[in-house]
């Protein structure tokens, strides 16, 4: 795999503001044991016109190799990178970190996390790009969200994730309009996670975008990092848009050789 280009040095002051405050491999201590929940950035690359595909399961191309880098650098300051079954199965990503601030340091070891109701996982796992990169001691295994009821009728989920040192996550999920974001982030701080990086795909971003705290009101996402590349995916392609208006706030833009980048919280 060829090695990333140099991180762009504006994008680190850029950045930083919207990055958790916490060192990444930290212990947790006890101020970090409550119900507070992990720092989470809802991070990806969209079309002009705010197409994340250019059809559903198909993979494509958005951002340049400069702002590649820079999602590199964004994990490096996660515990865990989250995604949903969908994006797994059209990618086959690696889900690492491969930032490295030089040449003789080790990569940060990001925590793959999976949301995958059906465990439809089990299928493609042991030939994924993800399970190489743990054999060759370049990534993690996963924690892989399946439906309780699921793996209360199918035993072998469990005996599957044992064999490959999967962390199997219960939850009682729904449709992803009504996902219960709350009560996941709630379990995986309580394994560590302590800063999330939320990649996709359509429907995880678009049932996270309305996440609310029931007590507090706010959203559940901490920043949004959005890579715009300068291209039409047109009405085939899979479209980022939620399902009411939101507005945006403390918003900054960077520009690189092709995309912009913005970033922002919500309100």
């Amino acid at each position: 795999m060829a090695s990333l280009p140099p991180l762009t040095e504006s994008l680190i002051p850029f950045l930083d503001p919207y990055l958790p405050r916490i060192n990444p491999t930290a212990v947790l201590d006890k101020a970090e044991t409550d119900d507070s929940l992990p720092f989470i950035t809802l991070t990806f690359a969209q079309s002009i016109d705010s197409r994340i595909s250019s059809s559903p399961g198909a993979r494509t191309s958005i951002s340049h190799l400069e702002t590649k880098t820079m999602t590199h650098y964004l994990r490096s300051k996660h515990d865990a990178i989250l995604i949903g079954i969908g994006t797994f199965l059209a990618d086959d990503p690696i889900l690492n970190c491969r930032f490295k601030i030089n040449h003789d340091d080790s990569s940060h070891l990001i925590r793959p996390v999976i949301i995958d109701p059906t465990f439809k996982l089990g299928f493609y796992y042991e030939k994924s790009k993800l399970r190489q990169a743990f054999l060759e001691s370049k990534g993690l295994p996963p924690i892989v969200l399946v439906r309780l009821s699921e793996i209360r009728s199918n035993p072998e989920i469990k005996s599957f994730c044992t064999l490959h040192k999967i962390m199997l996550l219960p939850i009682e999920t729904e449709p992803a309009s009504e996902f219960r974001w709350l009560k996941v982030f709630k379990e995986l701080k309580k394994r560590h996670i302590k800063s999330i990086m939320v990649e996709g795909g359509a429907s995880v971003i678009n049932s996270l975008l309305l996440a609310r705290d029931p007590s507090s009101g706010k959203s559940l996402i901490n920043s949004l990092i959005i890579t715009i590349g300068p291209v039409f995916l047109g009405k085939s392609g899979v479209e980022v848009s939620p399902c009411k208006e939101l507005r945006l706030t403390d918003v900054s833009w960077w520009t690189g050789v092709q995309d912009s980048v913005i970033c922002s919280h919500l309100k």
